[in-house]
Protein backbone atom coordinates (compact mmCIF):
# COMPACT_ATOMS: atom_id res chain seq x y z
CA UNK A 1 0.00 0.00 0.00
CA UNK A 2 2.61 1.74 0.66
CA UNK A 3 3.93 2.00 -2.88
CA UNK A 4 0.65 2.72 -4.37
CA UNK A 5 0.84 6.18 -2.27
CA UNK A 6 4.30 6.58 -3.35
CA UNK A 7 3.49 6.26 -7.37
CA UNK A 8 -0.05 8.54 -6.10
CA UNK A 9 2.64 11.15 -4.78
CA UNK A 10 4.62 10.67 -7.73
CA UNK A 11 2.25 10.88 -10.33
CA UNK A 12 0.42 14.12 -8.80
CA UNK A 13 3.89 15.39 -8.52
CA UNK A 14 4.91 15.07 -12.14
CA UNK A 15 0.91 16.25 -13.14
CA UNK A 16 1.92 19.99 -11.25
CA UNK A 17 5.23 19.67 -12.60
CA UNK A 18 3.71 19.57 -16.59
CA UNK A 19 0.91 21.97 -15.41
CA UNK A 20 3.49 24.33 -14.22
CA UNK A 21 5.58 23.88 -17.58
CA UNK A 22 2.40 24.35 -19.55
CA UNK A 23 1.27 27.40 -17.88
CA UNK A 24 4.90 28.79 -18.48
CA UNK A 25 4.91 27.85 -21.48
CA UNK A 26 1.87 29.69 -22.55
CA UNK A 27 2.61 32.81 -20.76
CA UNK A 28 6.35 33.18 -22.57
CA UNK A 29 4.18 32.26 -25.94
CA UNK A 30 1.93 35.28 -24.84
CA UNK A 31 4.83 37.43 -23.85
CA UNK A 32 6.33 36.66 -27.25
CA UNK A 33 3.45 37.89 -29.59
CA UNK A 34 3.32 40.85 -27.66
CA UNK A 35 7.01 41.71 -28.33
CA UNK A 36 6.42 40.91 -31.65
CA UNK A 37 3.84 43.39 -32.29
CA UNK A 38 5.66 45.87 -30.32
CA UNK A 39 8.42 45.18 -33.05
CA UNK A 40 6.14 45.43 -36.01
CA UNK A 41 4.43 48.97 -34.66
CA UNK A 42 8.07 50.52 -33.96
CA UNK A 43 8.85 49.53 -37.61
CA UNK A 44 5.58 51.08 -38.78
CA UNK A 45 6.67 54.26 -36.69
CA UNK A 46 10.24 54.19 -37.78
CA UNK A 47 9.28 54.07 -41.50
CA UNK A 48 6.91 56.46 -40.19
CA UNK A 49 9.33 59.34 -39.00
CA UNK A 50 11.96 58.27 -41.91
CA UNK A 51 9.15 59.85 -44.56
CA UNK A 52 8.26 62.80 -42.48
CA UNK A 53 12.52 63.50 -41.89
CA UNK A 54 12.70 63.11 -45.43
CA UNK A 55 9.70 66.02 -46.07
CA UNK A 56 11.46 67.91 -43.39
CA UNK A 57 14.94 68.13 -45.25
CA UNK A 58 13.82 68.33 -48.87
CA UNK A 59 11.69 71.87 -46.99
CA UNK A 60 14.57 73.29 -45.38
CA UNK A 61 16.94 72.57 -48.16
CA UNK A 62 14.20 74.99 -50.44
CA UNK A 63 13.87 77.30 -48.01
CA UNK A 64 17.81 77.68 -47.56
CA UNK A 65 17.92 77.93 -51.36
CA UNK A 66 15.60 80.29 -51.08
CA UNK A 67 17.02 82.84 -48.91
CA UNK A 68 19.91 85.01 -49.69
CA UNK A 69 21.79 84.54 -46.04
CA UNK A 70 22.15 80.81 -47.21
CA UNK A 71 23.88 81.40 -50.84
CA UNK A 72 27.39 80.52 -51.24
CA UNK A 73 29.27 83.34 -52.20
CA UNK A 74 31.84 83.28 -55.16
CA UNK A 75 34.99 85.59 -53.90
CA UNK A 76 36.53 84.98 -57.47
CA UNK A 77 33.31 86.40 -59.17
CA UNK A 78 33.15 88.69 -57.13
CA UNK A 79 36.94 90.45 -57.84
CA UNK A 80 36.32 90.86 -61.58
Amino acid sequence: MSCDMDGDMENQLELEEKTRLINQVLELQHTLEDLSARVDAVKEENLKLKSENQVLGQYIENLMSASSVFQTTDTRSKRK
